[in-house]
């Protein structure tokens, strides 16, 4: 598919799960519509085309299609591409002109092309671009947008930033997306809502010692693995080269998902996704330019954090007292980025408020997010959570003496603390884990060591550890597999004598029950970062044919049960890491080890 065009994709008329999928088909995706050389969308009315147009801030004047002059003359006209960019020597593909969204004339002005979503599908189908001419639904000129009043005088100081954004953070506005670059003087506010004239504080410019004609800058060369379409495909460490600059996107990121701003946050993903996978450490804004899902804006915010060691994004994201809050619930156990918001426009301002006027309305599990909110900010060492694993594995062998176990999360991608501690059980025997769930947690609680039971979930055992009824390939699910599970606030019983209380901090533990016949598919699901777990079922559903969650995989042809974990013999696993090997053996991909599997 060396001969794409570089694609813009419009999101209006398109579900989450629907652009995530056609992003990934994508081979020359950009997130900034000014790099662009063809648009694609599910949008047809002219109107509404505009009104998308507009809301990347640009103006356009009609073009008639049937009218339209064939390409202008080298002379007279260039084609707005990369330099490295040919056309294909393919006597059925379209001519550069034909091509490409965006042409410029001699006297700057561009033309843009719409084009519909058949184009892209078909295209990639296909495996090479298709001539855009017969999918084309709107063709304009862009043009400077003349303000029908004299614009105010400029704000004198860096007023206009973070907390005009979050002012309009539940309205549509212009997003901004990674990749974008704006003219002098000019960019997008912090969260990206509309843009603010800012002459004290320029875009940085990506720095060249001297012209690219003169010198040629060494790279290193793009692993392959970058250019894998999912996550689960590519090696990704718990400690990258560029874990520094990473952090500071990451926490832009969170600031993207705290306003709602769900095309930013998928932007931010893809692009730290890649910096996370790339082995090299970073030298220069050119290098980072030149990666998928990167582009001109993450460069420049490398050239920033370059210069000056810090982003000032992240500086507003941190002190903004609007974001400040919405962080302070985010952080609540129990409490999405939604009900962040909601406890905000309540009027709360800190935990004391959610205590005197919401607690009512509270799930259990917030309140004790709520009232144990300061020690669950505190980290878990790595020697506390095996203590805490030994601990279970001692109670459930007490019950009976067969029962694996195997601690997944971070812990097993490596990291040094946790925020809480999961583990999945299991037995040879498939009536050991019936029911079992309860059992040990009566022991621990017995034992005084769970002190709340947040979740008790027996939905596998009540239905005699049997699949959940097939009902097709419905887009909507839960989300969760369905093993059962007892999501606890565990405290050690053991402290010093003479002291009144116990002092041990209150932490989260996840306890999985799994059925010998799908433990390799809970360790995997358990095990994997975010982003790994999201890209291994987007993996299975295109490439295989499968639905795959932490409870077990699905032929999505018929709903029959795909049994990786067994031999060819039809003999089970001998253990549970053997298992989770067979399932990346049957799904066809590289077994990456938990440590290769960080994706935030």
């Amino acid at each position: 598919m060396d001969d794409f065009p570089i694609i813009f994709l419009l999101s209006a008329h398109l579900e989450s799960e629907e652009l995530q999928e056609l992003e990934a088909q994508i081979p020359t995706l950009t997130y900034d519509i000014n790099e662009a050389e063809l648009i694609v969308g599910k949008v047809l009315r002219k109107q509404r085309i505009q009104f998308e147009l507009r809301k990347h801030n640009i103006v356009t004047e009609d073009v008639n299609i049937a009218d339209s002059p064939a390409p202008p003359s080298p002379k007279r006209a260039r084609i707005v591409a990369p330099a490295e960019r040919s056309s294909s020597p393919d006597s059925d593909t379209a001519s550069d002109g034909e091509m490409h969204g965006h042409t410029e004339t001699a006297a700057g002005t561009k033309t843009i092309r719409v084009v519909k979503l058949d184009w892209l599908t078909e295209s990639v189908k296909l495996g090479r671009a298709l001539p855009v001419r017969d999918y084309i639904v709107y063709e304009g000129r862009k043009v400077s947008a003349t303000p029908m009043k004299p614009p105010p005088a400029p704000p004198t100081k860096t007023a206009l930033s973070v907390r005009s954004a979050l002012a309009k953070a539940d309205t549509p506005s212009d997003r901004w997306r990674p990749g974008s670059s704006y003219g002098p003087g000019r960019r997008p506010n912090q969260f990206g809502h509309g843009y603010h004239h800012r002459p004290d504080r320029p875009p940085p410019l990506i720095r060249q010692t001297t012209s690219e004609n003169e010198v040629y800058i060494h790279l290193p060369p793009i692993p392959e693995h970058l250019h894998a379409t999912y996550s689960c495909q590519r090696p990704t460490p718990v400690n990258p080269p560029n874990e520094v600059f990473i952090q500071q996107l990451l926490k832009i990121r969170t600031g993207r998902t705290l306003i709602a701003d769900k095309i930013g946050v998928r932007a931010y993903s893809s692009a730290i996704a890649t910096l996370a996978a790339y082995p090299y450490t970073l030298t220069g804004a050119k290098e980072v330019e030149r990666l998928p899902g990167c582009g001109s804006k993450i460069a420049q915010l490398y050239q920033e954090f370059q210069d000056s060691h810090e982003l000032n994004e992240v500086k507003e994201y941190e002190t903004d007292p609007k974001l400040k809050v919405l962080r302070l619930f985010y952080e609540i156990w129990g409490v999405a980025e939604t009900t962040a918001r909601e406890f905000y426009n309540k009027g709360w301002r800190d935990l004391d408020d959610i205590v005197e006027h919401g607690w009512d309305t509270l799930t259990r599990v917030q309140q004790i997010g709520v009232k144990f909110y300061d020690e669950f900010q505190l980290k878990i060492p790595r020697a506390e959570v095996e203590s805490i694993g030994d601990t279970i594995l001692k109670h459930a062998r007490k019950i009976d003496k067969g029962f694996q176990m195997v601690i997944v999360g971070g812990y097993r991608r490596g990291k040094l603390e946790s925020g809480d501690v999961d583990m999945v059980l299991s037995h040879p025997e498939e009536s050991a884990t019936n029911g079992f769930v309860e059992s040990i947690v009566v022991s621990l609680e017995r034992g005084g060591h769970i002190t709340h039971t947040l979740t008790l979930s027996t939905k596998n055992s009540e239905r005699s550890q049997l699949p959940v009824s097939w009902k097709g390939n419905e887009k909507k699910g839960s989300g969760f597999d369905t093993l059962d599970k007892a999501l606890v606030v565990w405290q050690d019983p053991k402290w010093a004598s003479g002291v009144a209380k116990n002092p041990n901090p209150h932490r989260r533990v996840d306890i999985i029950i799994s059925p010998w016949k799908t433990a390799g598919c809970a360790v995997l699901g358990w095990s994997s970062g975010t982003t790994f777990q999201r890209d291994l079922r987007r993996y299975c559903k295109k490439e295989r044919a499968l639905k795959f969650d932490s409870s077990g995989i699905r032929s999505r042809l018929d709903g029959s049960w795909v049994d990786f974990e067994s031999d060819l013999d039809g003999r089970p696993a001998p253990d549970m890491l053997t298992a989770e090997r067979r399932v990346f053996a049957g799904l066809e991909l590289e077994w990456r080890p938990p440590e290769e599997r960080c994706t935030n």
